[in-house]
């Protein structure tokens, strides 16, 4: 260690590194943990998030670090892998530090972007584990999700088949009249399939279903992973899970899994997920998994439950949002702060050469295809160009009151001009910038971030968040529009508008969070759109309800739910060594 990772697959750093890699009983002793607290789960270990909260309930907690980025190409840029470089750096330094990254969806892993284990020697392991469904929390979501479509569409075939008086004598049930019309939540899967956006469901007989048309959704943007993501313990997420609107009657009520009384039992579906799973860095840093991914239509953050652990078990916690700044960021500040009542010591802006060139007008980054001859050789004038899109970042971590630490993260075509550009350009708008070859190079690679990073957690800060609480629905979507993505303003489809209206009219929703649903590739809705657009109009089409989580989603341009698996696919290269059971060709 280091590998070299010009010579070897990340596959191959990881399972070299796997030899040697802590085992469930190794934990206590290096997290001075109890046994108890320790959940044996494979090769790795869950943690026991309510047993290790009690007992170190009154220990002060330790630096709070968030990991986001700038605009990044369809490639992604490697925000997981300085996550994971950081957390070597820190302990390289000799600083107890551990982390939190969220669960790739199979989605992403199986289509173009592969996984999210990080890369080079910085990386997460066991990585094939990680990268194939390892904490088993979407298969479980998954269910719990699909069980309510289950309630829900049983419901309505018995209501149409039965009177009143035939459904309570059956099993008690009173009719709901569900409109088939305004069903919220459709069904869940876990890849990106583009012929399921828009299906036809109940085709046959009287006794196969109620014959309407549904949907699918990739399984991480379900309400249920924003549950996850936000709640306090087991007994909140049961609370919220009651609450979840599945669909509407026709009379314009909400039908709630309580209504349909399935929400025990997806509790109980999801009774593991509580759990934060205990992996670590190719350096044997611990790294906690919990939630998913996917923060442009999604929730994108590590979950509270883990931050709140780390933040007693390290004296550094490192944890990571979806993203961009525009969008993870955002959330980070204004919606899970917020909620967790938590406030970050330091904000690492994770920006590349690569993607700074694509936003100076650089050839498209296509996923699937060679990377353009443009990114792999010296162009200061380009790289120029592009710098502004970085520093639309910068100002957004600033004016919540943040320290940014703009991490350079370095790509072995990078030169050294190019480096000191972006450089000059981070310190001149105001942040501290380090330079860092952790893919390379590991923990020894990320000395300078790290030692940037707690310059930046030394001193104060003035978090703050970007609106009251109390500010209107419309008022907090055209602050977030013009002050984070720099829009000349909003237009609301007729639809959107109304709902807006009927929201902010219903004390109900005054303390629902604002969640924006948005391409992550431009700054804008439309993802052609790079660098820093000017005087463009965001659209919102849609405002969708979780009322569970008691978030309300703005939809802004085109953005599907269900994405579409590519013509070049990852799972093309992945295959398994009968033998030994080896999988590769991840990436």
């Amino acid at each position: 260690m280091p590998y070299d990772p010009l010579k070897m697959s990340d596959w191959q750093i990881a399972e070299e590194a796997e030899k040697n890699m802590p085992q469930p009983a190794d934990w206590p002793a290096r997290l001075d943990l109890l046994k108890e607290e320790i959940i044996p789960y494979g090769k790795v270990a869950r943690l026991d998030y309510a047993k290790i909260m009690r007992r170190l309930e009154d220990k002060p907690d330790g630096k709070y670090i968030q990991v986001t980025g700038m605009t990044p190409t369809p490639l992604g840029e490697g925000k997981s892998t300085t996550t994971c470089g950081l957390l070597e750096g820190l302990g390289k330094r000799g600083y107890k530090v551990g982390g939190c990254i969220r669960q790739p969806s199979g989605g992403p892993t199986m289509n173009i972007k592969g996984t999210a284990a990080g890369g080079g020697n910085a990386l997460l392991i066991p990585m094939t584990e990680f990268s194939m469904g390892l904490t088993g929390d979407i298969n479980d979501i998954t269910n719990a999700h699909n069980l309510a479509m289950v309630a829900l569409t049983a419901r309505m075939q018995h209501e149409r088949n039965y009177d009143d008086r035939k459904l309570n004598t059956l099993s008690g049930m009173k009719r709901l009249d569900i409109d088939p019309t305004r069903v919220e939540m459709g069904w869940v899967m876990d890849f990106c399939a583009q012929s399921l956006r828009n299906i036809i469901i109940g085709v046959g007989g009287k006794m196969d279903g109620f014959t309407m048309q549904s949907k699918f959704q990739i399984a991480v943007s379900s309400e249920l992973m924003a549950l996850l993501a936000i709640v306090r313990d087991l007994a909140d997420l049961r609370h919220r899970m009651d609450r979840i609107t599945v669909a509407y009657s026709k009379h314009g009520d909400p039908v709630t899994a309580g209504d349909l009384q399935v929400g025990g039992a997806m509790t109980a579906l999801m009774r593991n997920t509580i759990h934060p799973t205990l992996c670590c860095t190719a350096e044997y840093q611990p790294l906690m998994v919990h939630t998913g991914p996917f923060a442009n239509i999604a929730l994108g953050q590590s979950s509270i439950i883990a931050d709140r652990l780390g933040l007693k078990l390290f004296d550094y916690h490192v944890t990571e949002s979806g993203f961009a700044a525009d969008i993870g960021f955002e959330k980070f500040c204004n919606v899970k702060c917020r909620i967790s009542d938590l406030k970050p010591s330091a904000s690492v802006l994770e920006v590349t050469v690569r993607a700074l060139k694509m936003h100076g007008g650089g050839p498209s980054v296509v996923p699937g295809l060679k990377i353009p001859d443009e990114y792999m050789r010296e162009d200061l004038d380009l790289l120029e160009k592009g710098l502004p899109n970085m520093l639309h970042h910068v100002k957004i971590i600033k004016e919540a009151g943040v320290k940014p630490v703009v991490c350079i993260n370095v790509f072995h075509s990078d030169t050294e001009d190019e480096i000191k550009m972006v450089k000059r350009a981070a310190e001149g708008a105001g942040a501290r910038c380090a330079v860092s070859r952790h893919w390379e190079f590991g923990g020894e690679g990320a000395l300078e971030l790290a030692d940037v990073v707690k310059e930046a957690c030394d001193d104060d800060n003035e978090f703050k968040f970007l609106y009251p609480p109390e500010m209107k629905i419309r008022d907090r979507v055209e602050k977030i529009a013009r002050e984070v993505y720099g829009a000349a303003g909003v237009s609301w489809s007729p639809a959107a508008e109304a709902r807006a209206k009927m929201l902010e009219s219903d004390p109900e929703f005054d303390d629902y969070a604002t969640i924006m649903v948005k391409t992550h590739l431009s700054l804008s809705h439309d993802p052609l759109l790079k660098g820093v657009p000017r005087g463009w109009i965001l659209p919102i089409r849609d405002i969708i309800i979780y009322s569970g989580a008691r978030f309300l989603c703005f939809f802004a341009g085109e953005v599907n739910m269900m994405p579409g698996t590519g013509s070049n696919p990852a799972f093309r290269r992945i295959d398994i060594d009968t033998l030994t059971g080896r999988v590769h060709g991840l990436f």
